[in-house]
């Protein structure tokens, strides 16, 4: 465990003076059950800290990058600097979840791959971090692993779906539909094919590997279209 302590702190540029505190970080509560530890000794209480302490840098960042967004623009960007896929990316850079300690069943069940997991280990590690560096070192931390490329125009996992909603309903008695309209591949892997209509009428087209991300993908498409450059 040590050796790969070691490689963990190689990777986020940064290393403990109390391991116990990144070890904790790492620990998942299905481990902690399931060796009959301290019902603290799992990763829960860093998660809370470090949610809070992601929340706030991200959000004096944001303050300070961009001075002439108002505040309605600047929570969506927040929300989506710290949604659990942008999270869970950051974990897989850094390959956390091999280094996560998991109970047998969560193992076998994939957990070291489930993007919920792997979320709350990164704000677990930031916790860690602040506990053991304090709030300059946590602020470099989330600076270099989440804030260092923030796109100018969009956020990176926009609900495309709430954007059209929005940006249609500006006029009145506008009606969105989504319709799947096929699927491929075996069960493991299934490709879903969904069109948008606008008042009946075909403005959009997508695939993803669920029904929601096909629908995403479809609004993203009907977004292009219809108002390119202005949203």
């Amino acid at each position: 465990m040590n050796r790969k302590l070691q490689e963990l702190e190689e990777k986020i540029g940064y290393q403990f003076r109390k391991r116990k505190l990144v070890k904790q970080a790492l620990t998942h509560s299905s481990y902690a059950n399931e060796h009959r530890l301290d019902k603290l000794a799992c990763n829960e209480r860093l998660e809370f800290l470090g949610d809070s302490i992601l929340g706030m840098i991200t959000a004096e960042h944001l303050y300070r990058v961009f001075p002439h967004r108002p505040e309605g623009e600047l929570t969506k960007i927040r929300a989506d600097l710290v949604c659990e896929t942008t999270l869970a990316k950051v974990a897989g850079r850094l390959q956390l979840g091999r280094y996560l300690l998991l109970g047998h069943g969560e193992e076998q069940g994939g957990g070291r791959a489930r993007e919920s997991i792997l979320a709350d280990a990164v704000e677990s590690v930031l916790a860690a971090v602040y506990l053991d560096g304090g709030f300059a070192a946590a602020s470099d931390l989330v600076h270099r692993l989440i804030l260092s490329d923030i796109p100018a125009e969009h956020p990176r996992n926009v609900d495309y779906k709430t954007v059209f909603q929005e940006r249609v309903q500006q006029q009145k008695n506008q009606v969105i539909q989504y319709e799947l309209t096929g699927e491929s591949g075996p069960d493991h892997a299934k490709e879903f094919q969904v069109e948008v209509r606008l008042n009946g009428t075909v403005v959009g087209q997508g695939s993803g590997s669920s029904k929601k991300r096909a629908e995403q993908e479809a609004a993203r498409s009907a977004m292009e279209a219809l108002f390119p450059g202005k949203w």
